[in-house]
């Protein structure tokens, strides 16, 4: 039995991510917890004594546990899977902070979050709540962009460096998102020219190769390119890409291709999931 938190907004990006995690996960059987934080608190923080007459009001006229029991309501019609099992959870805590105490108390296994892309003047592609998840939370996260529709994932990139050590709670989860959806792994190495690899990066290929052995279909490829964001947008282009997952200790590449690509030329951030993965 699989726990799987989602927090959600009431949005139609939020409900999207719960579809796609209805979805994803529909034949397995699971317990699905969906966590709204009310955005009231995240305003006034810490600070209890003094609330003005408009703060009061809005805790008073806020419906965050109807939305919520209209939210379950609508998805106990969908009947993907009689094993899925569905709670409500409202805190009234930094948002943050009540993300890590849902997987700490409920030995969370996946979040599943939705994100929009960016907009405006806003350059950043993800937006500050997920961001924060997928930085400061040490849980693998799903994320599902705004414009992403739930298909079986049959190709799943893994773009690395091979500069870090694979650990088996890292693969083990790569290889159990692979099994639920019978996909093949695409590991991609993206550099500026091609070149003969380290012997770190050669031990960890290697290793990384061993471990997925015969039972997990997978490849190994190479793009060369100055831009790691327009290597990652061909690749997932030319492959027909269904999701990338990546390891988010490797900070600088990990934060180039999940963070900063130029929206004119990237599209991947708003159509592809990504799962992020903790050590």
């Amino acid at each position: 039995m699989k726990n799987i938190l989602v927090p959600t907004d009431f949005s139609e990006n939020s409900w999207n991510a719960i579809i796609y995690a209805l979805s994803f996960f529909k034949k397995v059987g699971c317990n699905f917890y969906f966590l709204h934080v009310s955005p009231y608190d995240e305003v006034v923080g810490s600070d209890t004594f003094f609330h003005t007459e408009d703060t009061i009001t809005a805790r008073i006229t806020y419906n965050g546990r109807e939305q919520m029991q209209k939210l379950l309501q609508k998805i106990e019609k969908l009947s993907l899977n009689t094993k899925h099992h569905f709670y409500s959870v409202h805190e009234y805590i930094f948002f943050i902070d009540a993300i890590r105490k849902q997987v700490e108390e409920k030995e969370i296994d996946y979040i599943v979050m939705g994100t929009k892309g960016a907009s405006g003047l806003k350059e950043r592609t993800i937006g500050s709540n997920t961001g924060d998840v997928i930085t400061k939370v040490k849980c693998p996260v799903l994320v599902v962009p705004e414009n992403a529709k739930y298909v079986r994932p049959k190709e799943i990139a893994f773009p690395t460096d091979y500069n870090l050590n694979y650990k088996s709670k890292i693969l083990d989860t790569i290889t159990g998102i692979i099994s639920l959806s019978n996909a093949s792994l695409r590991v991609l190495h993206i550099a500026k020219k091609e070149k003969e690899l380290s012997e770190l990066q050669k031990r960890n290929k290697d290793f990384l190769h061993d471990y997925l052995g015969d039972t997990i279909e997978h490849s190994f490829h190479f793009l060369s390119n100055t831009n790691i964001e327009e290597a990652v947008q061909c690749f997932v282009e030319s492959r027909d890409i269904d999701m990338i997952t990546m390891i988010a200790k490797n900070v600088n590449f990990f934060q180039r291709i999940l963070f900063r690509p130029t929206v004119e030329k990237i599209s991947y951030h708003i159509d592809i999931p990504f799962l992020v993965l903790h050590e």
